[in-house]
């Protein structure tokens, strides 16, 4: 494809991607913070069936790293009054939290006496 040919694929795919996403806001499937975009399907789910099926869209699991990012993921959680799984699992050392990934935590805002391990945090 020409240059101008290549340009106008990418702007009719941006177009379609913003009226994609604006649907989705509208339902309330997806929300945002900075340029991550928090989205669900509003099914319950296991904690591994949720990995999966985030795995299957090519995506992972939501793990916040800034109070936006904590913030977008709560929205979803309130629209449909459940909690939500995120990308962090306790390490070998008992009371030690790591992404999903192995990585340290640079963002953490638990709730009192958390985490536990318990689902609560």
């Amino acid at each position: 494809l020409a240059d101008n040919e290549k340009e106008d694929v990418v702007l009719q795919l941006d177009n379609r991607i913003s009226r994609l996403e604006g649907a989705l806001r509208l339902e309330e499937k997806i929300t945002a913070s900075g340029r991550k975009i928090f989205a669900t399907n509003g099914k319950k789910a296991d904690f591994y069936t949720a990995v999966q099926e985030c795995s299957q869209a090519g995506r992972t699991i939501a793990t916040p790293r800034s109070e936006g990012e904590n913030t977008a993921v709560l929205r979803l959680v309130q629209r449909y009054n459940t909690y939500a799984y995120l990308g962090i699992k306790e390490a070998l050392i008992p009371g030690k939290f790591r992404s999903l990934g192995g990585a340290e935590l640079n963002y953490t805002h638990w709730h009192a006496r958390e985490p536990s391990g318990k689902g609560e945090e």
